[in-house]
């Protein structure tokens, strides 16, 4: 696993833009929130620990994982000053193909909305074996995925502005 030598959470504040007033969404994957509300909470964190606004950072929810792709696309439309979208998931494995199914679904969905969206969509979604897997990374022994997501959203809007100012 990528992540069993490092903790998630971990990042320097100073040698990361400020960003304060821009605008982000997340949304969050209600399936297996024992999980995802911790990944969207560190990511939320991370958002304001870095500048943004309480008020700048909006919560959404859909049931699944595979929802989500629907979810940033309905999103990004209505909001497209936005700074950039963060999902937030988690597909644990199971006795049957549907975990690859999902899995590949949802990863292939959110890359085309990255080609077709002026925004970055970040992907926060766990694929994991077990659950315990997903547990250490949503705020156990790795730290927490849904940080590095929002470290990840930081330095993406911070890009766009960059290329577009």
């Amino acid at each position: 696993m990528a992540t069993e030598n490092k903790n998630l959470s971990q990042y320097t504040k100073a040698e990361l833009p400020n960003v304060a007033g821009s605008k982000f969404a997340i949304i969050t994957s209600e399936w297996n929130n024992h999980i995802t509300f911790n990944l969207r909470d560190g990511a939320k964190d991370t958002l304001i620990d870095l500048g943004a606004s309480p008020e700048d950072v909006t919560l959404y929810q859909v049931p699944g994982s595979f929802e989500l792709i629907y979810g940033a696309d309905k999103v990004a439309q209505t909001h497209p000053d936005l700074d950039g979208i963060i999902v937030v998931g988690c597909v644990i494995r199971g006795a049957t193909a549907h975990f690859d199914y999902v899995c590949q679904g949802v990863t292939q969905g959110i890359k085309e909305l990255n080609i077709k969206h002026d925004m970055p969509i970040i992907f926060c979604v766990l694929t994991d074996e077990n659950e315990q897997q997903s547990i250490d990374r949503s705020g156990g022994k790795h730290g927490n995925k849904g940080v590095e997501a929002g470290v990840a959203a930081v330095m993406m809007a911070d890009m766009k502005k960059k290329l577009f100012s």
